[in-house]
């Protein structure tokens, strides 16, 4: 499984969509190659960044794509089914994971799922998170919130975000020392419904479905100085 690390920030980052922005020189940067093959030939490029502070984790995924279409705006919309970038995260192997999911207009999907078993449409277990817990999670996105009809051509697309450790422990349960933790996680890029429906991930998923806590790779929380 792969491995990334976090580096620590002493300057949060500007929530201006920047993948440039001076702040990010810090990050370390993994890509997403791993794209199933019951989606179709579109591999848009895509590249993500992580930094962490005292009280959140900053994060900002880069997409070169060319098939782009969004038209979910609330909370806990179906986002997957636009141009989506995601988040997976687990801190403790015995709390279940939280997904993040954005699409490129910025609307957030979030759940804290504790049984990952396919029940319908949903899971075995798994708690819906509330529109205020949501607005916790800044973001802003380079794209307009609608993209209707789809924009077919070359688009550079970003979606930063910051997640207050709060917020992860009011589901997991305490965080401990974020310094040096070890925590597991998976990055994914995804369209289901646009015109060429793709799914690619950082840790590869041995089966055509993202949530496999099993297949999440590892970040490391560099220590803090």
């Amino acid at each position: 499984m792969p491995t990334y690390t976090i580096h620590q920030t002493h300057a949060e980052p500007p929530l201006n969509a920047d993948w440039d922005d001076p702040t990010w020189a810090g990050a370390e940067t993994l890509a997403i190659t791993h794209f199933r093959l019951e989606g179709s030939d579109h591999r848009p490029a895509t590249q993500a960044r992580l930094l962490y502070d005292g009280q959140a984790i900053h994060g900002i995924y880069r997409v070169n794509d060319h098939y782009v279409r969004c038209i979910h705006t609330e909370h806990n919309d179906p986002v997957c089914t636009d141009s989506t970038v995601e988040f997976f995260v687990q801190p403790h192997p015995d709390r279940g994971y939280l997904n993040f999911e954005f699409n490129c207009g910025g609307a957030l999907l979030l759940y804290h799922i504790t049984d990952h078993q396919r029940i319908g449409d949903g899971f075995a277990a798994y708690t819906k998170t509330p529109a205020a817990d949501g607005a916790q999670v800044l973001r802003r996105t380079s794209l307009p919130p609608i993209i209707d009809p789809e924009q077919v051509g070359p688009t550079a697309w970003t979606v930063q975000f910051r997640i207050p450790f709060a917020l992860i422990d009011k589901y997991t349960g305490p965080l401990g020392d974020i310094s040096g933790a070890h925590w597991r996680a998976n990055f994914y890029k995804c369209g289901d419904r646009t015109s060429h429906p793709h799914w690619g991930s950082w840790s590869p998923v041995v089966k055509f479905d993202f949530h496999q806590p099993a297949c999440f790779g590892d970040i490391i929380f560099e220590p803090g100085s």
